[in-house]
């Protein structure tokens, strides 16, 4: 039998190697748990001496209620079906059908924890609070005057100033609301369906970017976990939930014209660049997906989509521009916005790393252990990305995504301990990912309620899982799945 081989040197993973992996994962998720949990503590402490954090269960913008509903008994069955089957489903399914399968059932999760809290406060009403955009859209009659307008009322001093969240966004976030109550499809009930069943369709399109960048086999061991990833708690009814799913596909288009796949790659170029371009118009700090979208043109090789790409964003750019609205102008009074209300007392120095805390519950623990591999593969991945790179380890010119270490014999394409096997463009990827949510965090401009704010960062990080054992991958997903459960029934989660 052909031994798998790296300049000459058996690297299959030894049984110590493995059970220390094993062992190096377990430490990461008890770190991130006590990360946590001192959070917790801190932010208490912090709460209960003057009140500065604007939380009431911290570092979640929650409260402590536990509950049932409607949704549990259909939670519980999706759950327990992709536990049981999820894996063998996505090894043995065509890919298209496999795609369909996802979208489906991440909108069957999404949708029966979001019904926990029953229909009216768990979807019907998410997008109708008074800091929500549907509280802003009977004053876009005249949408061209509501937006030359626009910048006049994001300060809290403006007269007649926007509700929180429309001020927060550029304007694409609220006229997203206004097209589906011009088609008829008003209220908080169609804005919450139109949330999840967008939303929900960020899976696909994290599965067909790892496709395109040779990575098959990884999305498919990855599958499963991106439908019941933790994030989709705050995914159903938020409209972050459709920013990540807009981002998402700007991507994925992306990485489908830099590799040529498509048949117009042209065509999809310009796509991905209106897809991106919308992107930083439904919210500012979405400009820093720039960073994957580089890492894919990097794992690509090429940069020939990129005029596609930058005239898509400037026709975005520019309609916006000619109606009125100025997008450098928006984040400048937006920046003055945020510190005259609650961000003036939330504490940079607690929520800096309380938010790190707050991106291992959404990610979860499964998503902590996978990241931890992935950093650890980082170093051999860059080093490969000079020229020459990429030999062998699943980049884009290994249509199967199929390493070397991983071998024939290996059913889901990769090195089973998630070792020295790990694919180049997997870790490549979502390391980029976790740089822009890092900067995020850095920036200062996301201080508390990063559950559905960074929503678009951490989907990316869930393809990480498939560095885990492929023996452990079903334990890890019962975990996920049970963070995700109790986080539902125990809380009641806001935005």
């Amino acid at each position: 039998m052909k031994l798998p081989l790296r300049n000459g040197v058996d690297i299959r993973p030894t049984q110590d190697d493995t059970r220390t992996g094993r062992r190096r994962d377990v430490l990461a998720v008890a770190a991130a748990a006590l990360l946590f949990a001192v959070a917790a503590v801190v932010g208490t402490l912090i709460q209960r001496a003057d009140h500065s954090l604007y939380v009431d269960w911290a570092p979640l913008y929650a409260d402590w209620l536990p509950h049932v509903g409607p949704g549990t008994p259909l939670a519980l069955a999706v759950a327990a079906a992709v536990v049981l089957h999820g894996h063998r489903l996505a090894a043995r399914l065509p890919w298209r059908g496999l795609l369909g399968a996802v979208w489906a059932a991440a909108m069957a999760w999404i949708w029966s924890l979001a019904l926990v809290d029953g229909w009216r406060r768990g979807v019907a009403e998410r997008l109708t609070a008074r800091h929500e955009y549907l509280r802003g859209i009977d004053r876009f009659q005249d949408i061209g005057a509501a937006l030359r307008g626009f910048t006049g009322h994001i300060l809290l001093t403006q007269p007649d100033h926007w509700p929180a969240h429309i001020a927060g966004h550029p304007p694409g976030a609220v006229l997203t609301f206004v097209g589906l109550d011009r088609l008829g499809l008003g209220g908080g009930g169609w804005a919450g369906a139109f949330c999840v069943t967008v939303g929900g369709s960020a899976a696909v399109a994290v599965l067909v970017t790892l496709r395109a960048l040779g990575q098959e086999r990884a999305a498919r061991a990855a599958a499963p976990f991106l439908v019941l990833a933790p994030g989709a708690v705050w995914v159903g009814a938020s409209a972050d939930g459709y920013f990540a799913a807009v981002a998402a596909w700007g991507l994925a288009l992306l990485a489908l014209a830099a590799t040529r796949t498509v048949r117009a790659p042209g065509a999809v170029a310009l796509g991905s660049g209106l897809l991106l371009g919308l992107t930083a118009y439904l919210s500012y700090g979405l400009t820093l997906l720039a960073l994957p979208a580089v890492a894919v043109l990097l794992l690509a090789r090429t940069a020939r989509p990129l005029p596609f790409v930058l005239t898509g964003v400037a026709v975005v750019a520019g309609a916006f521009t000619l109606a009125g609205f100025r997008w450098w102008e928006g984040y400048s009074l937006l920046v003055e916005r945020y510190y005259q209300g609650v961000a003036s007392d939330r504490p940079y120095t607690y929520w800096v790393w309380a938010n790190l805390a707050v991106a291992s519950v959404v990610a979860g623990p499964a998503c902590v252990a996978g990241a931890r591999r992935m950093l650890s593969a980082v170093p051999d991945a860059a080093r490969r990305l000079r020229p020459g790179g990429l030999g062998g380890s699943g980049g884009p010119g290994d249509p199967g995504g199929l390493d070397r270490a991983g071998g024939p014999g290996a059913p889901d394409g990769l090195d089973r301990a998630g070792g020295p096997g790990a694919p180049d463009g997997l870790v490549v990827l979502t390391f980029a990912a976790l740089l822009a949510l890092v900067v995020a965090d850095l920036s200062g401009m996301s201080k508390a309620e990063t559950e559905r704010i960074w929503l678009p960062f951490l989907v990316w990080l869930q393809p990480t899982t498939a560095l885990l054992p492929a023996r452990d991958r079903r334990r890890w997903l019962l975990v996920q799945s049970c963070l995700s459960l109790l986080v539902n029934h125990l809380l009641l989660t806001g935005w």
